[in-house]
């Protein structure tokens, strides 16, 4: 079947609906490119994707420093698409059966999307009473001494797990109206849910502002990153998850190192199976297809044919996510 990558806007969003899906890939990209333009800068990585028999949604995300302002809202806007999933296959005469199922739905990131996908999974963790979720948080910030900061993320994060909850219930009631079924959608945030990061950059707020003395002030003010990079890695170890979670780094890549180093020999997950080191720059998963060459935007050759490319890049991240399926089951 040969199929061409369509993107309709949906929400904030763009989705590819696939006719016969096996499930769902929601991709974050980078900082510009995850907010301009994702599925052209994207393009031959989503559409290698999509051929493998999935819906591909490319969720977009503001410039912002206040990273878990964004990452409420890219989970708000999960359960904004899903129903619209099932309602758009039912419109096509597609099959939809795999939208009913949150365990059919993946992740994959790039660069600072990869911090968006950490942020979801950690916030999986969060304990389920009030009081226990407080605590959870309070532990977590333990090295911010603002308590009114504290205060501030405690009361944003309850306002955001109720809103999540009642969510679950309209998503449900609305897809059971679509196709007059139960539906298996009950985890908050992504729970029992694979990913793939690619890249990952888990930055301080001095990695988007220069000269260091700027990005000094923006974060004495408290108008830096948040959370901070030892905050974000705590949420990852505490969370006790990242089970089914694969890597790929590249050996030319020095944005993305730090981080790469912090979960293989600090956090030492994933396991050696579910990580690969490749050859390329930190802005590899860019790249067009033109005609049987694929334009490589901002890495090195420039030029290279689809074979070639598929077998450096694309290859490497299909084969790892086959294997985080098996894995999940």
């Amino acid at each position: 079947m040969n199929l061409k990558l369509r993107f309709k806007s949906v929400s904030h969003s763009w989705v590819a609906l696939h006719p016969q899906p096996k499930g769902v890939i929601q991709f974050i990209a980078g900082a510009f490119f995850g907010t301009f333009f994702p599925m052209f800068f994207y393009r031959y990585l989503l559409q290698s994707l999509y051929e493998q028999g999935y819906t591909i949604i490319i969720l977009p995300f503001n410039f912002s420093f206040n990273h878990y302002v964004e990452a409420g809202f890219l989970m708000r806007e999960q359960y904004e698409i899903l129903p619209e999933l099932v309602r758009m296959a039912t419109v096509e005469g597609y099959d939809y059966e795999a939208y009913l199922n949150d365990k059919n739905f993946s992740w994959i990131g790039h660069s600072l999307g990869c911090k968006y996908i950490s942020l979801l999974e950690g916030f999986t963790a969060l304990p389920p009473e009030t009081q226990a979720r407080e605590q959870f948080i309070r532990n977590l910030l333990s090295d911010t001494s603002d308590e009114s900061q504290i205060e501030s993320i405690i009361a944003d994060i309850n306002i955001l797990v109720e809103e999540l909850k009642q969510k679950i219930k309209e998503v449900q009631k609305l897809i059971r109206s679509y196709v007059g079924r139960e539906v298996k959608i009950n985890s908050i945030f992504i729970k029992g849910q694979i990913s793939i990061l690619l890249a990952p950059a888990i930055t301080s707020t001095a990695s988007a502002i220069r000269p260091q003395f700027l990005a000094d002030i923006i974060d004495n003010l408290g108008l830096g990153v948040k959370p901070t990079i030892e905050e974000t890695h705590n949420l990852i170890k505490d969370s006790e998850l990242f089970n089914i979670m694969g890597l790929v780094c590249f050996q030319s890549d020095n944005i993305a190192k730090s981080t790469c180093d912090w979960f293989f020999k600090i956090f030492q997950k994933p396991q050696p199976d579910f990580r690969e080191s490749l050859t390329g720059g930190h802005l590899k998963p860019l790249g067009i297809q033109l005609g049987n060459n694929v334009l490589n935007l901002f890495d090195k050759p420039l030029i290279e044919s689809v074979e070639q490319r598929h077998k450096g890049f694309e290859h490497h991240v299909i084969k790892l996510f086959k294997k985080l399926k098996e894995k999940a089951k």
